[in-house]
């Protein structure tokens, strides 16, 4: 028992490191804020593949890439997850540039609950009650947004539809977290260094050029990308999903907090009623996760007084 509870506070706390870290990058990408947002990713997945390949070969984790690598499948899903990671990344870093935290928050809000819907499109999960309701919340605030104010919250619908993709292809590739960025990020690869040694033109585009508090910052992007993915995957596995479906919020909530209180974002009618209905989806969206964890205890524990 005492192992048990100390194997779930080593999981809480892995999960609010990874999930604060996720929610302050902005101050990094901020900080980046004079390299474009496209050389940033670049410079994201090259120092990122280079972490892993240093933790795979601690880890003695080659054998995995390699048996991964002749399976045709799972390479095949990971050719496409890596579009989608590196699609996300990209908005995400944009966002920043431009100001756009608050999206970016909302985006990562909409996305549990646009998890939900693609596991009833694809995975054929059936939605309870309440998970229905917390839809049709969230699109209500969308729908409140585009009808109301005439705009349409494209960074936080980009965002959420692209890591929610990512998630459900990772799913169905059914592969370790460091294996799989491994590949995608060795996927990526050859496009980011080729736009960083031919292509780019900027005034930061020339690492010799660069005061080195900046490259320092680039390199590490390899760290501020893997660091919080090796938390949230001792996390994964110590904690029950709904502990860490609960604990998730803390990322999105943590990016408003910067946007309107640090970055000065304005926080406008359209957003106000769009994030409105989003937190009430997400009570309701909490609250049946809770009451379905609690009615499953409550049917196992029957089933074992019956044995």
């Amino acid at each position: 028992m005492e192992d048990e509870l100390k194997r779930t506070q080593q999981g809480v706390l892995f999960a609010v490191l990874a999930y604060v870290m996720w929610g302050i990058a902005p101050i990094y990408f901020k900080a980046l804020g004079e390299v474009p947002p496209f050389e940033i990713l670049c410079h994201r997945i090259i120092w990122s593949f280079g972490f892993l390949a240093a933790l795979l070969y601690v880890t003695k984790g080659w054998p995995r890439v390699k048996a991964t690598l002749t399976n045709k499948t799972q390479v095949l899903y990971l050719l496409v997850t890596s579009i989608t990671i590196g699609a996300n990344w990209l908005v995400f870093i944009w966002a920043i540039s431009i100001g756009h935290m608050l999206d970016a928050s909302l985006g990562y809000y909409i996305n549990p609950l646009f998890n939900v819907v693609l596991g009833m499109l694809f995975l054929n999960e059936k939605l309870r009650r309440l998970q229905w309701v917390a839809v049709a919340l969230a699109t209500a605030g969308v729908i409140v947004q585009l009808v109301v104010f005439g705009s349409v919250p494209i960074i936080a619908i980009l965002l959420a539809t692209t890591f929610g993709l990512y998630g459900l292809l990772r799913k169905k590739v059914n592969l370790d977290a460091f294996t799989g960025l491994f590949i995608e990020t060795l996927v990526l690869l050859p496009v980011a260094m080729l736009y960083l040694l031919f292509l780019a033109d900027s005034a930061t585009s020339h690492l010799t050029s660069n005061p080195m508090t900046l490259n320092l910052l680039l390199i590490s992007a390899g760290i501020v990308t893997t660091l919080p993915l090796l938390c949230f995957a001792g996390a994964a596995v110590r904690l029950r999903l709904a502990t860490l479906g609960f604990i998730q919020y803390i990322g999105p909530s943590l990016m408003f907090i910067l946007a309107v209180f640090v970055y000065g974002e304005t926080f406008s009618a359209d957003k106000i009623i769009t994030f409105a209905c989003i937190w009430a989806a997400l009570i309701a969206f909490t609250w049946d996760g809770l009451k379905n964890n609690a009615n499953n205890k409550k049917r196992l524990a029957q089933t074992n007084q019956t044995r």
